[in-house]
């Protein structure tokens, strides 16, 4: 498992706002929910979108967006 990570810069900043709003976007939810899900219920955000952001951002939108999907759902996240 991947180490916890804090946003270091605006770009991983942007990237996880990204990441967000296109994950509600995708599952008609707010991203307030979404955030929660990602932080709250799991550690997806600082244990995997921030660490991987090197990885992740240079993807596409879709498989960026599935992938975190399909993690979420491998944790036990209700989407």
């Amino acid at each position: 498992m991947l180490e916890d990570a804090k946003i270091e810069n605006t770009n991983q900043l942007e990237f996880a706002v990204f990441c967000i709003e296109n994950i509600a976007i995708r599952l008609e939810k707010n991203a307030e929910e979404i955030y929660k899900m990602l932080t709250e219920e799991s550690n997806i955000l600082s244990g995997y979108i921030i660490p991987e952001y090197e990885m992740l951002h240079t993807q596409s939108k879709d498989y960026i967006i599935d992938d975190i999907i399909s993690l979420m759902r491998e944790r036990g996240i209700e989407v």
